[in-house]
């Protein structure tokens, strides 16, 4: 087991560790006892305990990786939460030191793409050592560096956060699902969904890549299969890649109700799975994405009867029907949290995509 500790000196201690606790307590297993709490994760725990003028915090976890992540999380959230200067972050212990690559980025390069429907596109990816990829959750950050110049990559820091170039050399990060991915082959595929406007560098990359292209990936983290026999899953055009991975590697076993929001039929792919599956797609028709509130509707007038108690549902789209789904789900419906997953994968009027 690895192993690292940090005493953060910072005004405002306590305040900080209530604020960590409660927000990791949304990602995994808290136990507090007055100034002192453990976080326990799938891939790792932290200690965390509340001094008068600093916060000390050990990290355990059995490889770099894992470490790594759980000094992000510790030194992201705590310089979110932190009000005024920001305090010094340094660890001592096992880890990576300052300067290293981080060791779940890769470089790829476009190797191919192909237009699934009017509004998608899949990009193919080569690249070298992807097994790291194939295992803990789907989504990754696809990273776009500055047109005409070569690309400088992040680096780890000493506060345990990775050092992203700046100015001129600054990457553009966007979150996409691994759609697939072929390890002995080093080829990984992404569905990305294409729109016009400004501030669409996903889009923008999608629509105009070409073989031989370069684009960096970091992750994976998130949006695994719920570990659940009977779900319900919901969401729009940029939910389809997760949607589409779930129902692949859901058991023969599980009962699936598929709502989906596109454009149109041209836009409704197909779903393959093992699983037992009830796909209803709800078209647009030309109308603006996250307008009509077609999928908080749809899912209000599913038989919650029929799908008993058991049920697991997720959900992920525009902000607003984001809201709404979470607002019923937990509200009218009484969900427990371990019963629901409602994610806001975009939100108009943002740059995005």
């Amino acid at each position: 087991m690895l192993e690292a500790r940090s005493t953060i000196v910072v005004p405002g201690a306590e305040r900080l560790f209530d604020l960590l606790c409660e927000h990791f307590a949304e990602h995994g297993e808290v136990r507090r006892r007055d100034d002192r709490g453990e976080v326990s994760f799938g891939y790792g725990t932290a200690v965390m305990a509340a001094r008068p003028d600093a916060l000390h915090v050990e990290v355990a976890a059995a490889n770099p990786i894992h470490l790594s992540y759980l000094k992000i999380g510790i030194a992201e959230h705590l310089l979110e939460f932190h009000e005024g200067e920001a305090p010094a972050i340094a660890w001592i212990g096992d880890g990576l030191a300052p300067g290293t690559p981080l060791p779940w980025f890769r470089e790829l390069t476009v190797a191919g793409v192909e237009d699934l429907t009017p509004h998608m596109r899949r990009v193919r990816l080569r690249g070298e050592d992807l097994a790291h990829f194939a295992q803990g959750g789907y989504h990754v950050y696809l990273l776009f560096p500055p047109k005409d110049r070569a690309p400088v990559w992040p680096v780890m820091g000493e506060t345990g956060l990775p050092v992203w170039p700046q100015g001129d050399d600054a990457l553009t990060r966007r979150v996409y699902t691994i759609r697939s991915i072929d390890v002995a082959r080093g080829e990984l595929a992404i569905d990305i969904v294409t729109h016009a406007g400004e501030a669409t560098p996903g889009s923008d990359f999608a629509r105009s890549a070409r073989p031989g292209d370069i684009v960096g990936i970091t992750g994976p983290g998130g949006g695994e299969a719920p570990d659940a026999r009977r779900l319900v899953l919901a969401g729009d055009d940029t939910a389809l890649p997760a949607i589409a991975r779930i129902l692949e590697d859901l058991p023969p076993d599980a009962e699936a109700s598929v709502i989906l929001e596109v454009d149109g039929p041209a836009d409704a792919i197909a779903l393959p799975s093992r699983a037992r599956t009830d796909i209803r797609f709800h078209y647009r028709w030309g109308a603006e994405p996250g307008t009509l509130g077609r999928l908080p509707e749809a899912l209000r007038s599913l038989d919650w009867d029929r799908l008993g108690p058991d049920v697991f549902v997720w959900a992920a789209c525009e902000f607003a029907d984001f809201k709404a789904i979470r607002r019923y789900l937990r509200q009218e419906r009484g969900l427990p949290r371990d019963r629901h997953m409602a994610a806001s994968y975009w939100r108009r009027g943002r740059a995005g995509g």
